[in-house]
């Protein structure tokens, strides 16, 4: 069977999301996986990925991220060759309607196959780290790539959960991931970072980062904030040693922290319920559009 015909790697559509800098754009998250912390394999199969796939777009988000290997702590990963075949024909499935897709992978033969199939962005948690051809393969074909701040696999990461004072380490070692990715010659262009909530970080860890996401601009690159559904929303109200909600049940906590986000100026968030977050974000941007021309001085309060 003759391999389908390599897309544009310039992916102008995903590269016009990147320049966008007037409001905070949604990234819908599909996971194709049995085991995810979030939807506990609802899209497992693969038509039932692919309409939820669309609902997300339907939904408002401008990005749909598709992964097929589960990051939750402690998760196992499949074989490349299960992770292909969880993702490839819904990235297929849903680039032929015409929508910006990222895939969400650590392996670069993964990325290189997504993209064949119309992927037009690579977000990499590992920050290209996990596997020693990803940066190359992204820098030669000037692919949006995004860089996650990452301290191992989930099976151990929790155990390196240590700081000093993690918003000045976050930041630090983000900057050194961003100048080694940008002298392996990934284009500053199409490059997007992301703090890694959840990875390698405590409940206090990623407060931290949440009230200082301000400072995340610092690094001089835009920011994807991936908050959705973790489990340190789900004990937000809660009374001590009480269980915390369900994943399912995290999407109000969730939209709070898509305003957050958007106040601080952030590109984009990467969240399960778009709707919700579609619909928190034009009450947001409506406000913005209207505020004073001093309004850079209000969102700055958010890092005090």
């Amino acid at each position: 069977m003759t391999a389908p015909a390599p897309r544009d790697r310039r992916a102008p559509d995903a590269t016009t999301l990147l320049s966008v800098r007037d409001r905070t754009l949604v990234m819908g998250v599909v996971n194709v996986t049995p085991d995810s912390f979030s939807d506990g394999g609802e899209w497992f199969e693969q038509e039932a990925a692919i309409t939820h796939g669309r609902d997300v777009l339907a939904a408002g988000a401008h990005i749909v991220d598709v992964g097929g290997e589960s990051t939750r702590p402690g998760a196992e990963r499949p074989s490349v060759e299960e992770e292909l075949r969880r993702v490839l024909p819904v990235v297929t499935a849903l680039a032929a309607d015409g929508a910006v897709v990222s895939i969400d992978t650590m392996r670069a033969s993964v990325a290189r196959a997504a993209v064949e199939a119309g992927a037009s962005i690579v977000n990499d948690v590992s920050g290209g780290l996990a596997d020693p051809e990803m940066v190359p393969w992204v820098a030669a074909n000037r692919l949006p790539f995004i860089a996650m701040h990452w301290r191992g696999h989930s099976t151990a990461m929790q155990s390196r959960a240590v700081y000093d004072d993690v918003v000045a380490d976050v930041v630090r070692e983000l900057g050194e991931r961003r100048d080694a990715l940008l002298e392996a010659g990934v284009d500053e262009d199409h490059l997007v970072l992301d703090p890694g909530l959840g990875f390698a970080k405590n409940a206090d860890h990623n407060w931290a980062l949440m009230a200082a996401l301000p400072s995340l601009h610092d690094l001089g690159q835009p920011i994807l904030l991936g908050a959705s559904r973790k489990a340190f929303l789900g004990r937000v109200g809660r009374d001590q040693g009480a269980a915390p909600r369900p994943a399912a049940d995290r999407d109000v906590e969730t939209t709070a922290t898509s305003v957050m986000a958007a106040m601080a100026g952030l590109w984009c968030v990467r969240v399960h319920d778009v709707a919700s977050t579609a619909r928190v974000l034009t009450v947001v941007q409506a406000a913005l559009e209207h505020a004073p021309d001093d309004v850079d001085d209000l969102v700055g309060d958010l890092d005090r």
